[in-house]
């Protein structure tokens, strides 16, 4: 009977595996909590379009944030030399929390998204703001394509999971 729990037990995380979130994965953990230090926790990865939930204290029912790949939301936007995996962080006011840079094959990469200078512009930005590279947003010689690219994942997934999961503000 132990064999055959143990046996269900590791089919479910492989497929966990296999759609982008192991249970209790450290390295994803770690990098929702770059983008809220203060969570006491995290939902699994779920809903249209995917995302975390993410909760304030352990008794809330209400999630205080979002948390969201840039990969999986249509369209697809795509970097120099392929996509830019982004986790997004959003707040409930539709204030981005931070971004997360996890995977790209960018050239320039190295000196254009990887820095922390890029992911910082994009904490406390609105989802209504215009996200313009060289405008209200850092251009990077040489690496104009990669930083526009990113730009515009970040700006397109998260006003796509604002609009699909954020209430709009009650009028007074």
């Amino acid at each position: 009977m132990q064999s055959a729990i143990a046996g269900v037990v590791a089919a479910l995380g492989a497929v966990a595996v296999l759609f982008g979130q192991a249970p209790n994965d450290p390295r994803l953990e770690a990098q929702l909590r770059q983008l809220f230090p203060a969570a006491a926790s995290f939902s699994p990865k779920t809903g249209n379009p995917p995302h975390f939930e993410v909760y304030a204290a352990a008794a809330d029912r209400a999630p205080a944030g979002l948390a969201f790949w840039t990969t999986e939301l249509d369209p697809l936007e795509r970097g120099y030399d392929g996509p830019i995996k982004i986790l997004v962080g959003l707040d409930m006011r539709g204030l981005l929390t931070g971004v997360v840079v996890a995977d790209h094959h960018e050239p320039y990469g190295y000196f254009s998204v990887d820095t922390p200078e890029f992911a910082a512009q994009f904490r406390g930005k609105s989802v209504r703001d215009p996200f313009r590279v060289g405008a209200d947003l850092q251009a990077v010689a040489r690496a104009t394509l990669t930083v526009t690219s990113a730009s515009r994942a970040i700006r397109n997934s998260a006003r796509r999971v604002a609009t699909a999961l954020i209430p709009p503000p009650r009028q007074r």
